[in-house]
């Protein structure tokens, strides 16, 4: 695994900073008006984002077909560096058709907020199809990231981007931060060794467990919850945080967790995410990755542990974080705790397993889930922001 002075090193090796400086950013603006525009969607805002504070390393913009074909087809970037996601930024024809390659292009964020450029460097079109089957394995538009895929613009715009600043986030501003402070903090804190861990559901029990094992072997955990765009029917970002601070204030060790958020968007693209995921916080200066079951996966697209299965199609330090590859964990009624099947006894009906959407099922009936599942702080907070009438318990 590559060290650098400061840590683990940047995927690349080095750490994008496409924020512009206090004059390019004058310069841009005196432009806002003559340039022509784009608006990005929730997506390609983030996008932006990740790209300019370096989250997602080594690009620099958006992808131009060069890179963007090889990472389709075969998770590498053209220089060969492995990458899963094609970070892409689709327009319609309409859109596309007066831009002209070599020019500057304004970027406006989904308010029509000047918040970007970009400096179109190519206009490409791209087979949706072959996207979809390789980045996510189904072609079937019931897959909400597929469905994005079919929904956007046939043309995509490459080449490198600034961001005008980086504004605060609007609801979790002291959570904000970037792969630049999160590596100063765990320098400060003299941690070697970080595992990630990445979350879209509040965390239950058997998220607590895996994280706990991992506290066992490393210095500390950088919980990561991701705050973009997700599916209409996840538990919002704020509820969610508000379930990691009960968490972190009642049932972990204060001095060996930092938490932030995770600006991007949700792919739901299952094992191709999960690699994308470890990337990004090696970026944020993790030496470790915790892959769980079904990692950012939906439906029954993927097996339970394919997201585990696809880091071994890379050679060791090639991807330059560890996966800590945890079995799905359960409340073992028999030990009277939460195991796995690595380390419990029990047979199958001695065993408490909820997922997230079951969770979800009971909140929403007006039922609590079992302290066995969730703490009994998260479950009140959870049953207060579904409106869940606490007298029915």
């Amino acid at each position: 695994m590559s060290q650098h002075l400061d840590g683990i090193a940047p995927h690349g090796g080095h750490l994008i900073n496409r924020i512009a400086t206090s004059a390019e950013g004058q310069e841009f603006q005196e432009q806002a008006d003559v340039l022509p525009r784009v608006r990005l969607d929730e997506k390609s805002f983030s996008d932006l984002e990740l790209i300019a504070i370096g989250g997602f390393s080594p690009l620099t913009g958006f992808m131009e077909q060069k890179d963007y074909e090889p990472v389709v087809s075969d998770m590498r970037l053209a220089n060969g560096l492995p990458w899963s996601i094609p970070i892409t930024l689709s327009v319609s024809e309409e859109v596309a058709e007066p831009l002209k390659e070599g020019s500057w292009v304004r970027l406006d964020d989904p308010t029509g907020r000047f918040v970007g450029v970009l400096e179109l460097t190519q206009k490409y079109r791209y087979n949706k199809a072959h996207e979809v089957v390789n980045v996510y394995r189904t072609d079937d538009e019931k897959h909400p990231g597929v469905k994005v895929v079919y929904n956007q613009g046939p043309i995509n715009l490459g080449g490198p981007v600034w961001l005008l600043e980086r504004d605060p986030h609007p609801l979790f501003p002291k959570y904000q931060i970037d792969p630049a402070k999160s590596r100063a903090l765990f320098k400060d804190k003299g941690w070697k060794t970080i595992v990630g861990f990445q979350t879209r559901n509040p965390i239950h029990r058997a998220h607590e467990y895996i994280q706990k094992c991992a506290l066992e072997t490393v210095d500390g955990l950088f919980l990561h919850p991701l705050v973009g765009v997700t599916k209409d029917d996840d538990i919002p970002a704020d509820v969610r945080m508000r379930c990691y601070e009960i968490l972190l204030e009642h049932y972990y060790p204060k001095d060996r967790v930092i938490m932030a958020i995770n600006p991007a968007a949700m792919r739901y693209a299952g094992p191709r995410e999960a690699i994308f995921h470890a990337l990004v916080r090696k970026n944020y200066g993790c030496t470790h990755f915790i892959v769980g079951r079904d990692h950012a996966g939906v439906g029954n697209y993927y097996g339970t542990y394919d997201a585990q299965y696809i880091f071994d199609e890379f050679e060791p330090g090639e991807l330059g974080i560890s996966p800590m590859k945890f079995e799905h964990a359960f409340y073992c009624k028999l030990s009277q705790g939460m195991a796995t099947s690595k380390t419990s006894p029990s047979n199958p009906d001695q065993r408490v397993h909820l997922s997230g959407t079951k969770v979800r099922e009971m909140l929403r009936a007006g039922q609590l889930p079992p302290p066995e599942f969730s703490r009994p702080e998260v479950a009140a907070e959870l049953a207060r922001a579904m409106r869940v009438p606490m007298e029915s318990f």
